[in-house]
């Protein structure tokens, strides 16, 4: 018989390490599962100036910060395994898990912290030049257009913030938005118009993307006039590189038959992080809220392991 934990988590991103950090504070025989890295988004995230205690000029990378969160988890006895979960059975008393291996964890309770992955942008061929010329992940990728032209596609926070964080690398970075007005903070809005590296194509999307295995061209579409332009890589680069920050989908694939009420497929909960089933909660980017940051997502693990220690000191 496979040990029972009092609390599984799914997920290492900042809302499964704060559940984590509470559960083992708690006393809860707590493990995390994680198919991937520790931290999500945030992982990925070369700067976060909008956590609290962050000292502007002196802000803390994505890495950094995850790797002391997962410091403070393990302290208070929080353990980690790196799996891929593919069966969920989370109505019964106990809640068992499956991963692609055959190994099954078990626990009275469960937190379902999965995160969200980004939104393709969504135009023809995308898929083709996916690691050619495409990406999802500045921090990730920026190295290789060094010197290059770069585009990013969006006008919120973060596409604002990684379009700011390619000038590191491009010789100059277009922003491309539907709109005629960015969507994201005004701090973060004047440090993009303050950058003599950052240009703007407005009213616009990327409609198709064209190359001889690697992306050397692309459709931009004027979403008010209809004019259709191609946009061509430099003679002498050869290429050019496209990044997409248009939003995220919720990583909820693994639940879509378990019963769980959801809404766009993210999770619904109440202000408790409960879910429709007894024992099993939902805190992060995974459940339907208003506002998906780092804090946000923190207290909602914080919220959930609170649930958790009640739920099982009320059923022992």
């Amino acid at each position: 018989m496979s040990k029972v934990y009092d609390l599984i988590i799914l997920g290492a991103g900042p809302a499964g390490l704060a559940a984590g950090l509470y559960g083992g504070r708690y006393k809860l025989d707590t493990l995390i599962i994680e198919k991937g890295i520790d931290g999500g988004q945030i992982a990925i995230t070369d700067e976060i100036e909008n956590y609290p205690g962050q000292i502007v000029g002196e802000e803390e990378s994505g890495p950094s910060l995850i790797a002391r969160m997962t410091e403070q988890a393990k302290r208070f006895g929080c353990e980690r395994v790196s799996a891929n979960i593919e069966k969920a059975e989370l109505e019964g008393d106990i809640k068992r898990f499956t991963d692609t291996k055959g190994n099954v964890y078990e626990s009275r309770a469960a937190i379902i912290a999965t995160g969200a992955h980004p939104r393709p942008i969504g135009c023809k061929n995308e898929k083709e030049f996916v690691g050619k010329g495409i990406s999802f992940c500045a921090t990730c990728d920026a190295n290789f257009y060094e010197g290059f032209e770069v585009y990013v596609v969006g006008g919120g926070d973060s596409a604002v913030e990684e379009a700011i964080y390619l000038t590191k690398f491009a010789r100059k970075v277009t922003i491309i938005h539907r709109r005629n007005e960015l969507r994201a903070a005004k701090s973060i809005q004047e440090k993009a118009f303050k950058n003599d590296k950052i240009a703007f194509m407005w009213d616009s999307v990327v409609e198709e993307v064209k190359g001889d295995d690697i992306l050397e061209s692309m459709i931009v579409k004027n979403v008010k006039t209809g004019e259709l332009t191609e946009v061509k890589a430099d003679p002498d680069d050869g290429m050019f590189g496209l990044f997409g920050f248009i939003g995220l989908l919720p990583n909820t694939e693994l639940f879509a038959e378990s019963g769980l009420e959801m809404e766009g497929g993210y999770l619904v909960t109440d202000p408790d992080m409960k879910t429709k089933f007894k024992g099993v909660f939902a805190a992060g980017d995974v459940r339907v809220k208003s506002l998906r940051q780092v804090v946000t997502a923190a207290a909602d693990g914080a919220i959930a392991a609170s649930q958790v220690e009640h739920f099982i000191a009320n059923n022992s």
